[in-house]
């Protein structure tokens, strides 16, 4: 399979990619990092025309192909695909009206970050690659659960403010982002965090990483994130378990 080659160059995979095989390869690398609490997680792409695709409620995210993907307005009412959008999808709609310059959402329970989470902990960064989606983390301690009560959605986005990556608190991530490749970056990047920080401490924990020092390599993965080939690998990955994932 021509997408399988190796050497066609960091964004040669995305660029032949369509936006539903692009929702597809977030939902499926993800998946393997650790989003993957059944069917609970759902990732919104802006379109050009100001749609949505969206991933079906009824599947999880290792089994998703191209064809199941949903179209929705920005109002969350479905246009197109022959499963149904998640109730949740209230918090997906306030962040895309209040943020244009965000194309990609995305909502999960990974084990790692879910757990610091439900602590109303924002864990630590002590190693580099902890460190490559910088300190833009809040934790929304004000999230009670509802996730189709429009109020509390407006509060969370508010409350996530500039920031990417939101612990929602006792319930799970969410994260948003300029591109599918920066939610991947961010997305798999917290529960590394997630999971590094917690393994630190239970050896009796050390100092942070400073500050200056993280906000460098955040401004580095910003500036360059088509220089960072871990995607795409991921994406490579998957097609080798399932070929037909785009179809």
């Amino acid at each position: 399979m021509a997408l399988l080659e190796r050497g066609l160059g960091e964004g040669n995979l995305m660029s032949s990619m369509s936006q539903r095989d692009q929702l597809v390869a977030l939902a499926r690398t993800l998946h393997r990092e650790g989003y993957n609490d059944h069917a609970t997680g759902h990732i919104t792409i802006r379109q050009p025309n100001n749609t949505f695709l969206v991933n079906p409620f009824e599947l999880t995210w290792d089994e998703l192909r191209s064809s199941d993907i949903l179209e929705m307005d920005n109002q969350g009412n479905q246009l197109s695909g022959n499963y149904s959008i998640t109730p949740a999808i209230t918090l997906h709609i306030e962040l895309h009206k209040a943020r244009h310059d965000l194309h990609v959402a995305l909502h999960g329970h990974p084990l790692w970050a879910t757990a610091w989470a439900s602590a109303l902990r924002i864990p630590p960064i002590y190693d580099q690659t902890s460190a490559l989606a910088g300190n833009n983390v809040v934790i929304y301690d004000a999230y009670g659960g509802s996730v189709d009560a429009e109020e509390q959605a407006r509060s969370a986005v508010l409350a996530m403010g500039t920031s990417h990556t939101a612990l929602l608190a006792h319930h799970g991530v969410f994260v948003a982002a300029e591109s599918v490749s920066l939610a991947y970056m961010w997305a798999s990047t917290i529960e590394w965090r997630a999971r590094r920080a917690w393994q630190v401490e239970a050896l009796g924990g050390t100092k942070p990483i400073d500050d200056t020092v993280v906000n460098s390599l955040h401004d580095f993965v910003v500036s360059n994130i088509s220089m960072f080939p871990t995607f795409e690998a991921a994406i490579r990955a998957e097609l080798r378990h399932d070929p037909n994932m785009f179809a």
